[in-house]
């Protein structure tokens, strides 16, 4: 059973930038495609960033392409998501999530929503101001 543990979130000002992390315990991430997803207030769970599992293929959100860059350290078991030029727009809680052993992304699950993703950590809040 994989256990996965967001950090790194914070209160920032517009155009700072900052960087999750994601841990995972309980097993390797090496076989695993991962995601970050975003709920902002009042507002449905959205795709942010993901990486395969093989290959390290990246997948963005529109919202945040050419901003936000997602990567994984294998051996350290943590998958990152490096925000630059932060909005206020960005303000959310931010989702780290584990597709099950060898599955690729699911590129079209803009939610999170598809099944494909079989763990979840808890979140961690960004909160941007103007």
């Amino acid at each position: 059973q994989m256990q996965l543990a967001e950090s790194g979130g914070g209160s920032v000002q517009a155009g700072d930038s900052l960087r999750l992390s994601c841990t995972a315990s309980g097993q390797t991430i090496l076989r695993n495609s991962m995601g970050w997803f975003r709920q902002p207030p009042g507002k449905e769970r959205e795709f942010v960033a993901a990486i395969s599992w093989i290959g390290g293929v990246t997948f963005y959100g529109d919202p945040v392409k050419g901003r936000f860059t997602i990567s994984r350290d294998n051996d350290k078991n943590t998958v990152y998501l490096q925000m630059n030029s932060l909005k206020p727009d960005d303000t959310a809680v931010y989702y780290c999530a584990a597709v099950r052993d060898y599955g690729p992304v699911p590129e079209n699950d803009r939610t999170g929503a598809s099944g494909a993703y079989d763990y979840w950590g808890q979140g961690t809040q960004v909160t941007v101001s103007s």
